[in-house]
């Protein structure tokens, strides 16, 4: 009875920690930075579809809002913006009804001639990545200087320079220029040593602090509804342990009494004998 209700437990609670839903943001094509009057897709991969992730942004001029509300069309997970403008400038991620959220990604939409292309999501230490600076006219492989914080880093002929190995010394805000076209705007390159964990958008490229501490209440509800279940059932399990009957404590004892066999009553005779015989010749 004890094995049975521990099993029913540990049943009922496995399913509470295994509900881990997550989403990872990809974007389409894959550009930090985009022209005016470009299509761009943004999905949520998902784990779990039933986890109801939708599409939001907070743009630079600081309004929140999700896809649908006056800009892109909903496709489930997705979202498709047919006509970009400079106003879809922001921060986009994935938001559960649980108020879980995705990585972030920033976008910026210029109305320019002149952009570079860099990985929307944080490379990897030892990893090479390739920034393109692109005009918006033909040709697209014009000479090109690139700048790191500010500064001057190369002219590469070809109009896009590699950086080999990154370090987190890569780290920084690129642009690059083209004589005669412009200069693109500047975009953060993000370099890390491990892989890219969930997190909130910061304040100036995220949904404003207010909406901070709500999700951080969700996320404590969900920590305490997957390790709650697991402190009762070890209180229950020790409980039962403890209350469960010891083998061979509460057995009957009885006692059987056996007549003496025949040697032992022979023996019995000859000392009464002996004793009687003492005592006659006694004086």
């Amino acid at each position: 009875m004890v094995e049975t209700s521990l099993l029913l437990l540990l049943f009922v609670t496995s399913p509470l920690c295994c509900t881990t839903n997550q989403a990872s943001l990809t974007v389409s094509p894959s550009s930090s930075q985009l022209f005016e009057g470009e299509f761009v897709s943004l999905s949520c991969e998902e784990d779990d579809s039933s986890a109801g992730w939708t599409l939001r942004r907070n743009t630079t001029e600081g309004r929140m809002s999700q896809c649908g509300d006056r800009w892109g069309r909903s496709a489930g997970s997705s979202c498709k913006i047919s006509l970009t403008r400079s106003w879809d400038s922001g921060v986009y991620w994935c938001e559960s009804t649980e108020g879980a959220t995705s990585n972030t990604i920033n976008i910026t939409v210029t109305g320019g001639s002149v952009i570079l292309q860099s990985p929307v999501l944080p490379v990897m230490e030892g990893h090479n990545v390739t920034l393109h600076c692109k005009p918006k006219t033909p040709p697209s492989n014009l000479t090109a200087a690139f700048y790191k914080d500010g500064t001057s880093i190369s002219t590469e002929p070809s109009g896009h320079m590699t950086i080999h190995h990154v370090s987190k010394s890569d780290e920084g805000l690129y642009k690059c220029h083209i004589s005669r076209h412009g200069e693109s705007p500047p975009s953060w390159l993000s370099v890390t040593g491990t892989p890219t964990t969930t997190a909130l958008p910061s304040a100036s490229a995220a949904p404003p602090t207010a909406s901070a501490p709500l999700q951080l209440v969700f996320r404590w509800v969900c920590h305490l509804v997957v390790f709650c279940p697991y402190c009762i059932s070890t209180v229950l399990m020790v409980s039962l342990y403890r209350h469960r009957p010891t083998a061979g404590n509460d057995l009957p004892v009885s006692m059987v009494m056996t007549p003496p066999t025949q040697a032992e009553a022979g023996l019995d005779d000859y000392d009464d004998v002996v004793t009687a015989v003492t005592t006659e010749h006694h004086f």
